[in-house]
């Protein structure tokens, strides 16, 4: 499958606490489209990961979703290529993660934030994949497929280590 990952540092911030958040970013996309996305053919598929701050998260939550705070995740999708586009390259959408979000998280779930910031971008990357969690049944499909993908990476199971978290 030939994909092109592109990951924007929107926020400085995130070189600072995580040297190598781009390495990160990129290598869970790369995992989650392994298992998430189908080949697209001769185009391959393209998207675009931006590591960016509380303030954008919160825009673009308040613009596109109707609540006025920050988040941790975003993702927003492309539309499916026409049948003409049959050898262009798939534009599959772009996710969005906040580094405040992401950084007051990771110790609450008992998470390193390269781990909690892996476990964002697949979870981010199945929504843009076409996995949802509104139903249950929904959701549990997802996080087993979360759970799968992040066990491949190395990464400890995130609703484990959520459900460890002292409560508070």
């Amino acid at each position: 499958m030939s994909e092109r990952i592109i990951v924007s540092i929107e926020a400085p911030e995130w070189r600072k606490v995580l040297p190598d958040a781009e390495d990160v970013a990129r290598r869970a996309a790369h995992a989650a489209l392994r298992e998430g996305w189908p080949d697209t053919g001769p185009g391959g598929t393209e998207l675009g990961i931006v590591l960016a701050d509380d303030e954008t998260l919160r825009h673009l939550n308040r613009d596109y979703r109707g609540h006025d705070r920050p988040t941790n995740i975003l993702a927003f999708e492309q539309s499916p290529p026409a049948a003409s586009d049959a050898g262009a390259c798939h534009l599959l959408g772009d996710v969005f993660v906040s580094l405040g979000a992401a950084a007051r998280e990771a110790p609450e779930q008992n998470k390193r934030l390269a781990d909690h910031l892996t476990h964002l971008v697949v979870h981010g990357v199945l929504h843009l994949c076409g996995d949802g969690h509104a139903a249950p049944e929904e959701a549990a499909g997802m996080e087993a497929r979360e759970r799968f993908i992040l066990a491949r990476l190395g990464v400890a199971d995130p609703y484990e280590a959520m459900d460890a978290a002292p409560a508070g």
